[in-house]
C-alpha cells in the first residue's frame, strides 16, 4: 500500500470522491503542513496554524496509479483560485499535493503543468506541491462525514482529462 496527500477544499467532499476510485483502500480527513502539532478544527479554521484541509489516501499501487489519483483530485476542485474552493476561504482551503518521496513530487510538477499547458483551465493553476509534513487525523465528526449524514458529495467534477 502506499499514501498520497491531497488539499482541495474542504475535507469532506474530497473524501467522498476518492473513496469511489477503485483501488482506493482508504481516505482519511485531516490537516497536513503546518506549524502546530495536532491541531483541531478550530485552531485550523482560525487560519493560525498554516494547515490545510486534507485527504489521506491509502491505495494499492498494483490497482490504481498516482497519476490516476492526480487526475482525480484536479478534475474535483478548482485549481485556480488561491486560498478558495466555492464559498470556503482561507489558507486552509489551499489547493495542494503533499507528496511523500520524490517520484510523487516530480508526477505532480508535471500534471500540473501538462493542465496548465493544456488551456483546460482559464487561469494559472496555483495548487502548491509541498512536502508532506506535519498531518493530524481530523476529529472523528469529520470521517465520512456526507456517508454519515446521507449527504451528496458538495464538490462538482470538472471533467477529467
Amino acid at each position: 500500500m502506499e499514501t498520497a496527500t491531497f488539499g482541495a477544499g474542504c475535507f469532506w467532499g474530497v473524501e467522498s470522491f476518492f473513496r469511489e476510485v477503485p483501488g482506493v483502500i482508504d481516505a482519511v480527513c485531516g490537516y497536513a503542513g503546518g506549524d502546530t502539532a495536532n491541531p483541531t478544527y478550530r485552531q485550523v479554521c482560525n487560519g493560525d496554524t498554516g494547515h490545510a484541509e486534507v485527504v489521506q489516501v491509502t491505495y494499492d499501487p498494483a490497482r490504481v496509479g498516482f497519476d490516476r489519483l492526480l487526475d482525480v483530485f484536479f478534475a474535483n476542485h478548482d485549481p485556480t483560485t488561491m486560498n478558495r474552493q466555492g464559498p470556503d476561504a482561507g489558507s486552509q482551503y489551499r489547493s495542494a499535493v503533499f507528496t511523500h518521496n520524490d517520484e510523487q513530487a516530480a508526477q505532480a510538477r508535471a500534471k500540473r503543468a501538462a493542465l496548465d499547458k493544456s488551456g483546460r483551465f482559464k487561469r494559472p493553476i496555483v495548487t502548491a506541491i509541498e512536502p508532506y509534513g506535519n498531518f493530524t487525523r481530523a476529529e472523528e465528526y469529520h470521517q465520512r462525514y456526507f456517508e454519515k449524514h446521507g449527504l451528496p458529495s458538495c464538490h462538482v467534477n470538472l471533467a477529467e482529462p
